[in-house]
């Protein structure tokens, strides 16, 4: 369809249309028969602490039954900077252990 003489908002539908039409390339049946051995994970550079630290915490994580009171030494400078992102710091913390002991099991 001529986009000439449509307005912005019919020009933009249009061209999602377009967009969604597109048959993707991707070869799914190949990939849905692929095992984990199969993925080449070489041009993915391995995830450190540095980089760890940095992570966006995932919402949604599933929590766990119960929660344990525990007394931990954190450094002071790691307990400051969680709590100046405000309200929750202690369930983001947990979230990031959680996320390294799924991501170590």
């Amino acid at each position: 369809m001529k986009s000439f003489g449509l307005s912005p908002q019919e020009k933009q539908q249009e061209m999602k249309k377009r967009d969604i039409l597109k048959k993707s390339q991707t070869d799914w049946d190949r990939i849905k028969k692929m095992n984990d051995e199969e993925i080449d994970f070489s041009d993915i550079p391995e995830i450190g602490p540095e980089k760890f630290a940095k992570a966006m915490v995932r919402k949604g994580l599933k929590t766990s039954s119960g929660k344990v009171l525990l007394t931990l030494r954190i450094d002071e400078d790691v307990v400051s900077w969680f709590r100046k992102r405000g309200r929750g710091y202690q369930t983001k913390i947990n979230a990031l252990l959680r996320a390294y002991m799924e991501a170590h099991k």
